[in-house]
């Protein structure tokens, strides 16, 4: 990933499941709809994704208020099955994750360009609070 003028941000999370689970949670609309929200009054309505390099995806994320939604999407340049997943956002931005098993459990590491509108520790706490409600929605299952 070229990191240009962009700061770096780095969130992980560690899930007690093995890596097939992980990434079927992680990649399939059906389970991103179920843990996609940085907090309880977001969520994620409806997601499509087309996982290969290429394919593009989108999320609408929503206020669970009706007040506001947005689409967050994408277009992957990258795919390994169980390894790795990068992509460019829609504002250019780029974006990587790791998938690595390790005994019983996986561990997911994504590594992204910040944007300039919000502070980086905003960002970083917005990301990381997916990553953990992904962390509960697998080990739920």
């Amino acid at each position: 990933m070229t990191q240009g003028d962009k700061p770096i941000i780095t969130v992980q999370t560690t899930v007690q499941a093995n890596i097939e689970q992980v990434w079927r949670c992680f990649t399939e609309p059906e389970h991103i709809v179920q843990w996609n929200a940085a907090s309880e009054d977001w969520h994620t309505p409806a997601a499509s994704n087309d996982l290969r390099e290429g394919g593009t995806f989108t999320y609408t994320m929503a206020a669970r208020d009706g007040s506001v939604s947005f689409d967050f999407g994408g277009t992957y340049d990258e795919v390994e099955q169980h390894q790795k997943i990068a992509y460019t956002m829609g504002d250019g931005r780029r974006a990587e994750l790791f998938f690595v098993q390790e005994g019983s459990s996986t561990t997911l590491t994504e590594t992204f360009e910040a944007e300039g509108e919000n502070s980086l520790e905003l960002q970083e706490g917005g990301w990381q609070a997916i990553l953990n409600n992904f962390k509960k929605h697998v080990e739920s299952l």
